[in-house]
């Protein structure tokens, strides 16, 4: 991967967060996010203009989801190079407004959501949820809200189990020093640990009642 930061090119996870000055962030499913709480709704929109700013500036495209306990920004995934080589100026920039009006961040709070339906081998279920949930297809096997506010949903073929029989399961893709905290919280609220052989990349959680939860590390070292 390019790791300029001239604004062109890409970048990998690792290469964002060795930028300075980008503590605050976190790379997860959905792209490098920040969390910063505020004391009010009015208090969070302080950040959208220099967010707005800051994106003319670097060309990006940034996702920012405001309310009252504060405000999310993302650079969410258009490419399938990778992170926008601009990314680390434009969350640098994003920090520096943040602390100048006394928002803080809460790196704690970055997430994203995964939802895989399982579905027969001889079954293609992937139409019907696009058209139920007014989706768009991404790639060959998923497909994504065209806001990016709902989860993203994958589409993973079974074999040896019968076709009308659905099964799925949520991916929740969390910062990796987060990770074990989550599980421990899933635990202890009453969840089951039905694998633990891929930790730390991800554990596989059930509910009490058996429902699938994969808590996943987002490797945001990956080079």
């Amino acid at each position: 991967m390019d790791e300029s930061t001239n604004g062109s090119g890409w970048i990998s996870p690792a290469a964002f967060h060795r930028a300075p000055d980008v503590s605050d962030w976190r790379v997860t499913g959905t792209g490098p996010q920040a969390v910063f709480s505020a004391t009010s709704l009015a208090h969070a929109a302080e950040l959208v203009a220099p967010i707005v700013a800051a994106a003319a500036r670097l060309d990006l495209l940034p996702d920012i989801d405001l309310r009252p306990e504060g405000i999310v920004v993302r650079v969410p995934y258009r490419d399938a190079e990778g992170i926008p080589a601009a990314a680390g100026d434009f969350a640098a920039a994003v920090s520096r407004a943040a602390a100048e009006r006394g928002l803080t961040p809460d790196p704690s709070r970055a997430q994203s959501i995964g939802i895989y339906v399982a579905e027969h081998s001889r079954a293609d279920v992937r139409p019907f949820f696009i058209a139920a949930l007014g989706y768009e297809p991404l790639g060959d096997t998923d497909a994504a809200d065209p806001l990016r506010c709902g989860p993203q949903l994958a589409f993973n073929p079974i074999t040896g189990d019968s076709p009308s029989r659905g099964r799925t399961h949520f991916d929740v893709f969390v910062p990796a020093d987060q990770a074990q905290a989550r599980v421990d919280a899933a635990l202890a609220a009453g969840g089951r640990l039905a694998d633990d052989s891929h930790a730390p990349a991800w554990w596989s959680l059930a509910s009490p009642d058996n429902h699938g939860v994969d808590i996943a590390a987002w490797t945001d070292t990956f080079d």
